[in-house]
């Protein structure tokens, strides 16, 4: 009996000189008996294996940025801990095609947990909303999006970082009616909810006793917003009426409508003139009412009201409205600025690493979040200080050139400001402002002088617009910081600090520009690629779909995309009320 017990006392102690050891069964037999001893030893729970104590990691969303962020953290020292109350992540740039039924709406969305467990970084997920952030205690308070029949369906976590990324929701302007009477186009439900509004409008306007100016009316679709969303969903309905519907319900077809107002004098702003005049053309062929400088007024059960820049007030009567004109904050977004003095912002303030300003361990990314970009001028005495090395009162081209990359690095609007003017370098910058002067090597600049070769630099700035490719590109960002978090801690790498001393952690996010798409129905799309390269047509379309699908989050929603698209060629797309 001894000799048994000695033998577990040899492997216990064996087990604690080897904790990575994660499952151990052991079998034994005492008088005859069996004795099985299971030991389960997780070589995580929350302790790496040097014994310190894991940093918790609480991220919010389930988002581009939020999902970019978790694949992309690899460093094991952190546990993760997602909070949602969507258990998916969505690819939103699809959701116009869920609407029509060229893609259908579970081939565009996978599983957070499917995502998370892929990772060597401990992750859990809690289908909860997230109501306050309380920055002083470190805790996050939710609450269930279940059920709950027995227990709080409110509840806490702590955090050690907190990284927001909420996203936004649809911004409706406080504008009377709309929040009742529009679908939105924001989420899978949005997309669905769509579909099946729309077959429902053609099987009513079939019945019986329905007067024309009756069945017009429910026929009549309304997009509010000229922006890419709005401007592909119209695309998308018309390809589906006139590919599909009209050959299934034939007395509809010369009753069908499509009117896309937009307050601005044009549609598709953000892109070049030559995309935005081919649109309009495209769409007036194609028989849909762009109806331009249309700024809706109010929106009744059944009919919108909108008046033109002159004052006239339209009414008109509509059967499905889709309001798609820009993004709003989140209520608990909105209360976390007030605690933190942003209260009068419209988005969450963040430096340029992605860190809320007046919060050391908290960051904000995506839609919910906005750089606010450091101006040169705010900082020009302090920089012209730095590259002073002699303390001489004036700044040589050699002394600012040694400065230069660092300058370029923390301020983009820069090396932006430097393209615009078609400058080569900063020396060109400094040799305008000191003309006269015909050797660059004698330029010596004294502090009013620098002022003034710099003091058009931050026209530059430019406030990142509300994209999956730019919220996708902070996700990334971020986590590739949170995994170099200690060793920059010893090594930064970042620029100098203007002021203070030493270096930043980091190098600030810098946003790169891939391109844009904008489709417009008929198997044609615009293009708008790094470069000032414009493209527009059927070679472009081909073009989006094979970006749409490499840029798939798994390939189990790359095969179901491009499966959904050969089955619309082949088969067209299903018009069942579901």
């Amino acid at each position: 009996m001894r000799r048994s017990f000695n033998f577990f006392e040899r492997f216990s102690k064996a087990f604690q000189d080897y904790p990575s050891l994660s499952r151990i069964i052991v079998v034994s037999t005492i008088s005859g008996g069996g004795l099985i001893a299971y030991s389960e030893a997780n070589g995580t729970n929350g302790v790496v294996e040097t014994g310190t104590r894991k940093k918790k990691v609480v991220l919010l969303g389930t988002g581009w940025a939020g999902t970019s962020f978790l694949k992309n953290l690899n460093n094991s020292q952190y546990e993760v801990q997602i909070i949602s109350p969507r258990n998916y992540f969505a690819f939103t740039p699809l959701l116009p095609s869920v609407t029509c039924g060229t893609v259908e709406a579970r081939s565009v969305v996978e599983p957070i947990r499917n995502i998370g467990r892929k990772k060597n970084v401990d992750t859990s997920y809690l289908e909860a909303e997230c109501f306050k952030i309380d920055p002083a205690s470190k805790k996050v308070f939710c609450r269930s999006k279940q059920g709950v029949s027995s227990g709080k369906k409110e509840f806490s976590v702590d955090y050690d970082y907190l990284v927001i990324a909420t996203g936004a929701q649809s911004n409706t302007f406080n504008i009377p009616g709309v929040e009742e009477n529009c679908h939105f186009l924001k989420e899978v439900e949005d997309a669905q909810g769509i579909r099946k509004k729309v077959i429902d409008s053609f099987e009513k306007a079939t019945l019986p006793e329905l007067s024309d100016e009756e069945r017009k009316r429910i026929l009549h679709f309304v997009v509010v917003g000229g922006g890419p969303t709005g401007v592909e969903f119209a695309a998308e309905l018309h390809d589906f009426v006139r590919e599909d519907l009209v050959t299934l319900y034939p007395k509809a077809k010369d009753l069908v409508r499509i009117t896309l107002l937009e307050a601005a004098d044009h549609i598709l702003t953000m892109f070049d003139k030559r995309i935005t005049e081919f649109a309009e053309e495209k769409f007036s062929r194609d028989g849909i009412d762009v109806k331009l400088g249309s700024m809706v007024t109010k929106v009744n059960e059944k009919d919108i009201s909108a008046k033109t820049k002159a004052g006239e007030v339209s009414t008109i009567p509509y059967g499905m409205i889709v309001w798609s004109t820009g993004i709003g904050t989140r209520p608990v977004i909105k209360d976390f600025m007030k605690q933190i003095g942003q209260g009068n912002r419209r988005a969450l303030a963040t430096d340029e690493w992605l860190r809320v300003e007046g919060c050391d361990n908290i960051y904000a990314l995506g839609d919910c979040a906005t750089i606010n970009q450091r101006k040169v001028m705010e900082d020009v005495s302090a920089i012209f200080s730095k590259a002073d090395k002699d303390n001489s009162g004036t700044l040589t081209l050699k002394e600012f050139q040694e400065a230069m990359d660092d300058i370029c690095v923390r301020y983009p609007q820069v090396e932006l400001y430097l393209k615009s003017k078609r400058m080569r370098g900063i020396a060109d910058l400094l040799k305008e402002a000191e003309a006269d002067d015909g050797s660059k090597k004698n330029i010596e600049l004294k502090i009013e002088e620098f002022k003034s070769a710099l003091s058009q630099v931050d026209s530059q700035v430019k406030f990142l617009p509300a994209t999956a490719q730019v919220a996708a590109q902070q996700g990334t960002y971020l986590a590739k910081c949170f995994d170099r978090m200690e060793e920059c801690e010893k090594n930064p790498e970042g620029p100098i600090r203007m002021r203070g001393e030493g270096r930043h952690r980091f190098r600030p996010f810098r946003y790169r520009h891939l391109g844009s798409f904008a489709p417009l129905g008929g198997e044609q799309t615009a293009a708008e690629l790094p470069g000032d390269w414009v493209s527009i047509g059927h070679s472009s379309q081909w073009l989006w779909y094979s970006v749409y699908a490499s840029k798939q989050v798994s390939w189990r929603t790359r095969v179901l995309v491009v499966s959904d698209w050969m089955r619309r060629f082949i088969f067209g797309r299903d018009s069942s009320s579901i």
